[in-house]
């Protein structure tokens, strides 16, 4: 029995979909279930049950012998979110009790982190970092912060555990998350309805309109990395999972006007004030902790992720 929490959300639900396709039926979904516009993601799914989030942790207590492994995607990710006691209870203590039975009853787990938690990136983004010298900018990422520091801190540990520092995960399964989904998602539905494109100018010197950067990663790339570590079960650890190659707004906005075949027309705006002190001009990860432990595929770059997005996705 596999469970995945955050089921009917954005990745988790790539995810049901990859363990699908390798034959895996046995799985226990968990995930809040008040917001109807995620159970679209769900309807090819084959599974054994859904929970709702509230009903999990007592349910593992009960089934925990026959749970094999765990993959705890579910989270508040809202970064725009400033109250500290939601997180608290959604991102820490939920995590810290999942944990700890994973732990007492040996099971394997993989957790969602967030390159949220290297703050400015004045120190880098590199996974090798001690999450104790690491400053978030947002409460979503110091609840996510503070999880890696707590479990670095516990003497018993799961018998395989490995928390994802996802970085820009853009693809399918999206469309739920509104204000917080992919800047490619947003481009796509505003130039097939406009014909042009608006993006947050530059409040930094440094950076011209535009040329802020971040490390994109196709969510199917995310799904075949967390699958290589359910099926290893080795090297223990947290790890970043960006493609290690930052690319521009501009050139993710290029790349959807060049796959739908239109010309490019792009303008920009203020950044709101609500996110503006806490925004992030560049993301990069470093990729060569995940390399050294043996995963070997090739990512998909910006450009070949969003033909595959648009055109069989978002266009059918």
């Amino acid at each position: 029995m596999i469970v995945v929490t955050g089921a009917r959300g954005f990745i988790a639900s790539n995810l049901v979909e990859a363990l699908n396709k390798i034959n895996l039926e046995d799985i226990i979904l968990v995930d809040e279930l008040l917001n109807p516009r995620k159970s679209v993601n769900l309807q090819q799914a084959k599974f054994s049950q859904l929970l709702d989030r509230e009903n999990f942790l007592a349910f593992l207590e009960k089934e925990a012998t026959n749970v094999d492994f765990i993959f705890h995607l579910g989270a508040r990710t809202d970064t725009t979110e400033q109250s500290k006691e939601i997180f608290d209870k959604l991102n820490l203590s939920y995590s810290k009790e999942i944990f700890k039975l994973c732990t007492q009853y040996k099971i394997p787990l993989i957790y969602a982190s967030s390159a949220a938690t290297y703050g400015d990136g004045s120190l880098g983004y590199d996974d090798k970092l001690d999450a104790q010298e690491l400053t978030a900018l947002n409460p979503y990422g110091q609840s996510k912060l503070d999880f890696d520091i707590w479990l670095s801190k516990q003497e018993k540990k799961p018998p395989f555990w490995c928390g994802l520092k996802f970085f820009n995960v853009y693809g399918k399964h999206e469309e739920h998350k509104d204000r917080m989904a992919s800047v490619v998602y947003h481009a796509y539905k505003q130039i097939k309805e406009t014909g042009k494109m608006q993006l947050f100018a530059s409040h930094n010197a440094s950076y011209k309109d535009g040329e802020q950067a971040r490390d994109f990663i196709y969510v199917e790339d995310v799904v075949k990395v967390m699958l290589f570590f359910f099926q290893k079960q080795q090297d223990s650890g947290i790890y970043n999972l960006g493609t290690g190659k930052a690319r521009t707004f501009n050139d993710l906005v290029l790349a959807v006007f060049k796959t739908l075949n239109l010309e490019a027309k792009i303008s920009y705006i203020p950044t709101p004030i609500d996110i503006r002190a806490s925004y992030q001009y560049f993301t990069q990860a470093e990729m060569s902790k995940l390399r050294e432990a043996g995963y070997e595929a090739a990512f998909l770059s910006l450009e070949e992720g969003i033909a595959d997005y648009v055109i069989n996705y978002l266009e059918q």
